[in-house]
């Protein structure tokens, strides 16, 4: 488990870093690409994690030279993913240190989902009372790779950016935090990945 002690507060994304959903958002988008004809590449689709729905969908139109209306392609895709009806479970690595670090350092999440979609997976995980804010697509202007989400979040927590370390699970994340000046820690399938020179410190 990575030694915070030198932040102030914990922002973690959601999809693939506190909660098991990137599989459904992937099957999910597969059935909207689909639907409206765009070529469906897996590991494409993956690398945007965090970026809103609404975005994903302009840069589809883009990439495949389609003029689909955002709004209704994002739509159907919120409605395929509530389909699936699968019921959300907490990745466990993180959530260790969700729970080692609860009432020392103060938490909140940064997603690119929309606000219902965020609040209703925390609530269903129990994640929700644990954090103090929650910052989703729908509260900012711009949304990953851009550190509003990030910096928000801070904000909610009365926190400098340098104080807070974002925990993340794709490189769009990666890039929000670095653009919002936080630290970060990757999470790869599931699993913490510390830095090699943080990993050499510990390991002295």
């Amino acid at each position: 488990m990575p030694d915070l002690s030198r932040y102030k507060g914990i922002v973690f994304d959601m999809d693939g870093t506190l909660i098991d959903s990137m599989g459904s958002h992937g099957t999910a988008w597969q059935q909207t690409c689909k639907h409206y004809g765009y070529p469906y590449d897996g590991a494409y689709i993956h690398n945007l994690g965090g970026v809103p729905t609404r975005e994903i969908v302009k840069l589809l139109n883009e990439k495949y030279g389609l003029d689909h209306d955002l709004d209704e392609v994002t739509e159907a895709k919120r409605q395929a993913f509530l389909d699936l009806d699968e019921n959300p479970t907490v990745i466990e690595e993180t959530f260790n240190v969700m729970q080692r670090y609860q009432g020392i350092l103060k938490m909140g999440v940064g997603t690119g989902s929309e606000r219902g979609n965020a609040i209703r997976m925390l609530t269903e995980t129990g994640l929700l009372d644990r954090v103090e804010t929650v910052v989703t697509a729908t509260d900012v202007t711009y949304g990953k790779p851009h550190g509003e989400t990030f910096l928000t979040v801070a904000k909610n927590l009365g926190l400098k950016p340098e104080e807070c370390v974002v925990f993340e699970d794709t490189e769009i994340g990666r890039q929000a935090a670095q653009n919002a000046g936080m630290d970060c820690i990757m999470v790869v399938y599931g699993k913490i990945v510390l830095p090699m020179e943080r990993r050499e410190k510990i390991g002295d």
